[in-house]
């Protein structure tokens, strides 16, 4: 563990030291982040904040991973780096909605058939039954663009994507670190010290964001170590200490933020009969902003949801996925509902 934590500290170091050359930098450039009506952030600020945290990933594990763990992991790293080239290339000159989602397909497509990442079963979901390769493979194609994608829309907000992907991202590191599977451990990781630099920079009033470059990247990321996580543990013996049977519930508690945040907004545009693509101001982080919270108190409301349900996972472990699933959407529900609550009540109290 202090091995793990010393490649961590490189990681934090690295990109600390670099993230203020990229802010000057990208501010010569003006390669700015522009204030919009669907946007929080009222100035210009530098984006591509994914350059210093790829900067300081790439340098911990340089040090950390051996050459045969590189080999071994070459299509995963591949598939990382397209994505970021296509984050950036979205940062300095904007992507239409669907030439950014399609061109997200060939770093997924590399990851599915050449990595051979997939999802190939139900994982206890609805018993253990086989899929067809294919139909495994398009299933999680399907699933990596979705998550990707979620973890990107919850970037509207200093701190937000990055505390959450740190909270996804040592979960899972810690996961694997204590099975044994210690390269995806190093991963995961070398880029949570990464991503504690850049929240020195991106917390409120932000000196840099993500950007595209950096959510892409780490929306793929956690995609992957979700995958991994379900295939692991599920066939892990059924005495293992850190065995989580339900798996596929246990991941979707993990990653709780995007996945719900994704699917509420998704639903609304759908009964406007709108695009999912159209952006808008009904996310999770808007509607904390919309009662008059602090970008800082909307952030830590939010991992505090976050952390509420990897703690239901950890307690409802041995319970069934459904159990869990079921949990989980009532809590949810309850959440959104208590949010429109607050707001009509807030909203009431100013007519009065």
């Amino acid at each position: 563990m202090l091995t793990l934590l010393f490649y961590t500290a490189i990681s934090f170091l690295t990109a600390f030291l670099f993230f203020p050359v990229f802010i000057k930098i990208l501010s010569q450039w003006k390669l700015f982040d522009s204030p919009g009506k669907h946007k929080i952030h009222s100035v210009f600020t530098p984006s591509m904040g994914g350059l210093a945290i790829l900067l300081g990933a790439v340098v911990a594990l340089v040090l950390s991973l051996s050459f045969q763990d590189w080999v071994k992991m070459r299509y995963f790293f591949v598939a990382l780096a397209l994505m970021f080239i296509i984050g950036m290339r979205d940062d300095i000159l904007a992507l239409s909605p669907k030439q950014k989602l399609y061109s997200q397909f060939l770093p997924v497509l590399i990851l599915v058939f050449l990595d051979r990442t997939f999802l190939n079963s139900t994982y206890g979901l609805l018993g253990y039954h086989l899929f067809p390769e294919w139909v495994g493979m398009g299933i999680t194609v399907f699933v990596i663009v979705i998550l990707t994608n979620a973890y990107n829309l919850i970037d509207g907000l200093d701190g937000l994507a990055g505390t959450i992907g740190l909270i996804i991202l040592l979960c899972f590191g810690t996961w694997f670190f204590m099975i044994g599977e210690t390269s995806l451990s190093y991963v995961a990781y070398c880029f949570s010290g990464a991503l504690i630099a850049f929240l020195y920079f991106n917390w409120q009033p932000s000196r840099i964001f993500m950007g595209d470059t950096g959510a892409l990247m780490i929306g793929l990321l956690i995609s992957y170590l979700s995958i991994k996580f379900i295939q692991t543990s599920y066939h892990l013996p059924a005495d293992h200490a850190y065995r989580f049977p339900t798996p596929v519930a246990t991941a979707i508690c993990v990653l709780i933020v995007p996945v719900f945040d994704t699917l509420r907004v998704i639903i609304l545009r759908l009964r406007k009969f709108q695009s999912p693509f159209k952006a808008d101001r009904n996310h999770l982080h808007h509607q904390f902003i919309n009662l008059g919270f602090s970008h800082q108190k909307s952030v830590v409301s939010i991992a505090a949801i976050n952390l509420l349900f990897l703690v239901l996972a950890v307690l409802l472990r041995n319970q069934g996925n459904w159990l869990i699933l079921g949990i989980a959407l009532a809590v949810c529900l309850s959440i959104n509902f208590s949010l429109k609550f607050a707001q009509a009540n807030r909203a009431h109290g100013r007519q009065d």
